[in-house]
């Protein structure tokens, strides 16, 4: 744990759970010098091309870019933030997009660099169902993935930042990648910076175990951690219960994923409210009787799900994480400190594309704690972030400005004048 704590997390934590057994109220502390930007963040960000259906039968693409640093970089900085981002891109016009991209989102890109032996990684989106998008990479071997150590030495030298935000994709993109995520841990304990992690789990990229082996190792440097229930235990110490084991059927792409269609993530959940709102009128011979058993198992199955994540998140506050933050997709979020836990139920809006959303979720979720908003506050403008995202096209095109995160309680058809 590299952030110093401080009081929070008290009222407004214990609402909608119970405060955890022995714990103090203290809280990560962001670093107050003047001159530090508040956000360094670095991995691989890639020219993104987005179809209109099957590739095979060609047409036109959209180009853009994409990178979960990068997405969350944007986000923070449509919000007001100062933010840098470090990262290695080809010497070529597909570098030169991503970094003027990002430039003219108001991201500081002075410590990227451009290697001229890689080109810069490809990633093409191939919508197949309204709900289903095929992500396909060409990234061997890419600049990005070639990611050194000196980079962020060198983003550290030029103003130490007051969070560190990183994910686990880097360190799975290569040896020399994972070489500059540890030393970045290492930099941001030697000057004081909060270190927030999202897990990021990506199964085309490394295995559970090989994932777990790394993220048990930075566990002691994070003091916000991020991850969705079922990559939780992938940080959990070794012989814990569940420890290492997430659903392979997790995540595929770091760009964002089908499984972030909730606020904070979950791309099932629209498809949930509409069988709910039709399953019932149609009990059949069963009944209402029927209704309330499967409702009583349902109840149970939740309530156990809820306790084992409080167990597991209780582990990593012994460790020393100060938050432990848990994307539950269509159900919202829940935020676990050492003053409690906290509940926050998704924004419902209409789906129009699911990529991006557990990104624009960090982004809200970080630029509330840099504001010194309580848990419940980080929460909400996270789910509202994350809300933005699912209703917009695209990884961060959709990010809101400070000024439009008030839109969401708008009634339909509002002209904003």
């Amino acid at each position: 744990m590299t952030g110093q704590p401080h009081s929070g997390g008290g009222e407004d934590a214990q609402r909608g759970g119970a405060p955890l057994p022995g714990a103090a109220s203290d809280r990560p502390l962001i670093p107050r010098q003047p001159g530090r930007p508040d956000v360094l963040t670095f991995g691989e960000t890639m020219v993104a091309l987005r179809g209109s259906g099957p590739l095979k039968l060609g047409g036109t693409m959209q180009v853009s870019i994409a990178g979960a640093e990068s997405n969350v970089a944007i986000g923070l900085a449509r919000l007001g933030h100062d933010v840098r981002w470090a990262g290695a891109v080809g010497e070529d016009e597909a570098g030169e997009l991503v970094l003027r991209t990002l430039r003219a989102e108001g991201i500081g890109v002075s410590g990227a660099a451009t290697d001229p032996g890689a080109p810069t990684g490809l990633l093409l989106f191939e919508p197949r169902l309204p709900e289903v998008t095929r992500v396909h990479y060409y990234r061997a071997g890419s600049a990005g993935s070639r990611l050194t150590a000196g980079v962020v030495e060198r983003a550290f030298a030029a103003a130490p930042p007051r969070v560190l935000h990183l994910t686990g994709i880097t360190p799975a993109l290569s040896p020399t990648a994972h070489s500059a995520a540890r030393h970045a841990l290492q930099l941001a304990k030697d000057h004081g910076s909060l270190v927030c992690l999202d897990v990021n789990f990506r199964a085309r990229l490394w295995t559970a175990e090989q994932a777990a082996g790394i993220l048990r190792e930075w566990i002691p440097y994070v003091d916000v951690l991020i991850a969705s229930d079922d990559e939780l235990p992938l940080c959990l110490p070794e012989g814990a219960a569940g420890a290492g084991s997430p659903d392979e059927a997790g995540p595929p792409d770091e760009a964002g994923s089908p499984d972030e269609a909730g606020s904070p993530g979950g791309s099932h959940g629209v498809d949930e409210a509409q069988g709910a709102e039709e399953a019932e009128g149609v009990e059949g011979a069963h009944g209402a009787e029927g209704a309330q058993g499967a409702e009583s198992a349902s109840q149970g199955a939740t309530h156990g799900a809820a306790a084992t994540l409080a167990s597991q998140a209780k582990l990593l506050l012994d460790l020393g994480v100060g938050e432990v933050v848990v994307k539950l997709g269509a159900d919202g979020a829940t935020a676990f400190t050492h003053g409690g836990s906290l509940h926050q139920p998704a924004k419902a809006v209409r789906a129009v594309d699911a990529v991006g959303a557990g990104d624009a979720f960090v982004a809200g979720y970080l630029s509330a704690l840099l504001d010194d908003e309580e848990p419940a506050g980080c929460l909400e403008r996270a789910v509202t972030t994350g809300a933005f995202a699912v209703a917009s096209h695209g990884d961060w095109e959709g990010a809101p400005t400070r000024s439009e995160l008030g839109m969401l309680g708008a009634p339909p058809g509002t002209v904003v004048r």
